[in-house]
């Protein structure tokens, strides 16, 4: 039960995202930007650290989190009862995030606001709006009018809120619908659309992550208006100076028992939640059982990894880079570079591959993949670039959220709902993990050594990322729709069923 061709084929694709930004940190290393060779050392271990956590974590997470999302799902649904579903939806939106990895590095480098604070608020905001989205299901509201309703809130309270919340609190919304949180949520939604017996009920179990987005910003907006004010914001991240290889190995060995602690803390709720479960209701065989329980230990030991990997090596590089170059006389490069980290990230994430090959499927072959990826890879390049102007100029996140959101809302009145689901259920897929752990504290070292406000300028990068899909799959699912009616073909979407048309954070075999 040790799964080892599923976690080679992970730990390929863990490489294949890492190694673009390694080669380029280290051509910049090498030939313009002189970095203390300690702390170099420090980054290539922290990769090697990332690599093999994120390989073990996503394999773990499809055997135990998605595994424990379809019982559960399946389960509760047998009750009929309106008020445990939502009970139980809450309390399980709150427990699976608390556990998501980029939350976790999120708050961990978010200045001013407590990193327990965050990681509460923002997985509160998950709970809440996963009840939403299951009276979605259940009523069979149309998700189109629910996006408008609480983005036009959403705004409205970012105008009044704290400025300083503003672009952690996007943020925020983008980095919660990571591998632990989307299959875990997607598979209660199937399970309660299975109440409904008519034939909208598999077109609305989508969306859900699209709601569950929604509930971070909303709360750490709120947040934003009874969290204390301290205008002193200085950044989190720690760099360590390592003197010798020694002094390296005991930076790594003194931060693991930190994160051995803080992530059995973060998975104990799901954990026990499951077990309560399994001894009441579900009464899993002895495999299927077995298999969740490794599947749980393969997340615990990835996290663990992913998390050290992060935090000693692999972000204060970054830190360190982006604050280098804009202090060098190359510091006109920070804008076109952010462009061609933002191009390779996106290109070597898989879950971006499955869902070019899943929108080429719906649309029966009228945008090929290489046309997807293409696109998708001008725009995350393109919201890269425009994040790193942000940090620059300091211009407001507003000015990028408003405009692109208002363009994907009125996207959602021209295509197929199947399409604005996936397009908004795609947002975090943009947003992997490099984003968080590499390109957001680039961002931060380039504010630090400008003179900026971090919380202000460098947070909202992650947001713009994860918002680039709500816009580009619609603009493809409307030239989709209008070469269907100019062929006379029949709508693709609609022979699909839920399970097939979208499962962006695993690779098919």
């Amino acid at each position: 039960m040790l799964y080892k061709n599923a976690l080679n084929d992970k730990l390929k694709e863990s490489l294949l995202s890492v190694l673009p930004i390694t080669l380029i940190v280290l051509a910049l290393c090498i030939f313009f930007i002189p970095i203390d060779i300690g702390l170099m050392l420090s980054f290539l271990i922290g990769s090697v650290m990332i690599i093999v956590g994120m390989g073990l974590f996503t394999l773990g997470s499809e055997l135990s989190m998605t595994q424990i999302g379809n019982h559960i799902g399946s389960r509760m649904t047998k009750s009929r009862n309106l008020g445990f579903i939502l009970l139980l939806s809450f309390i399980l939106g709150v427990a699976i995030t608390v556990a998501e990895p980029d939350l976790q590095v999120l708050a961990t480098n978010t200045p001013a606001i407590n990193t327990n604070v965050l990681i509460i608020t923002v997985s509160v905001g998950v709970g809440f709006f996963l009840m939403v989205s299951m009276l979605r299901i259940l009523f069979g509201i149309q998700l189109k009018w629910l996006l408008i309703l609480f983005y036009v809130i959403v705004f409205l309270l970012a105008a009044l809120s704290d400025k300083n919340f503003l672009s952690v609190a996007f943020d925020s919304g983008g980095v919660t619908t990571g591998p632990m949180t989307v299959p875990f949520i997607m598979a209660l939604g199937v399970g309660v659309a299975s109440i409904r017996s008519d034939e909208k009920a598999k077109d609305d179990s989508f969306g859900l992550v699209a709601l569950c987005s929604i509930g971070p910003i909303l709360a750490v907006l709120i947040l934003g208006f009874i969290y204390p004010n301290d205008t002193a914001v200085s950044s989190t991240i720690i760099v360590n100076q390592f003197a010798d290889t020694v002094s390296l190995g005991t930076g790594y060995i003194q931060a693991f028992p930190t994160y051995l602690l803080e992530v059995a803390l973060a998975l104990l709720p799901i954990f026990a939640f499951f077990l309560l479960f399994q001894f009441f209701a579900l009464h899993l065989k002895k495999r299927p059982f077995a298999k969740i329980l490794v599947g749980i230990l393969y997340t615990y030991v990835g996290l663990v990894l992913f998390l050290t990997g992060v935090n000693v090596g692999f972000s204060p590089l970054g830190y360190v880079l982006g604050g280098a170059i804009a202090e060098s006389s190359i510091s006109w490069i920070l804008v076109p570079l952010a462009m061609l980290m933002g191009w390779f990230i996106i290109n070597a994430e898989p879950a971006v591959h499955v869902l070019n090959k899943q929108v080429t499927e719906l649309s029966a072959g009228a945008i090929s993949e290489k046309a997807m990826g293409l696109t998708l890879s001008i725009a995350i390049s393109g919201a890269m670039g425009l994040a790193m102007i942000r940090v620059l100029t300091g211009v407001s996140i507003l000015w990028f959220m408003i405009p692109g959101y208002l363009i994907a809302l009125v996207l959602a009145f021209f295509v197929s709902p199947t399409f604005t689901a996936i397009a908004f259920d795609a947002g975090g897929v943009a947003s992997g993990p490099l984003t968080a752990t590499f390109m957001l504290p680039f961002a931060m070292g380039v504010c630090t050594a400008l003179g900026g406000n971090v919380m202000t300028d460098a947070f909202g990068l992650v947001a713009m990322v994860a918002m680039m899909p709500l816009i580009t799959v619609q603009i493809m699912g409307a030239i989709s729709k209008y070469k269907a009616a100019k062929t006379g073909t029949v709508d693709f979407v609609s022979k699909y069923s839920e399970d097939e048309i979208i499962e962006l954070w695993e690779a098919e075999d």
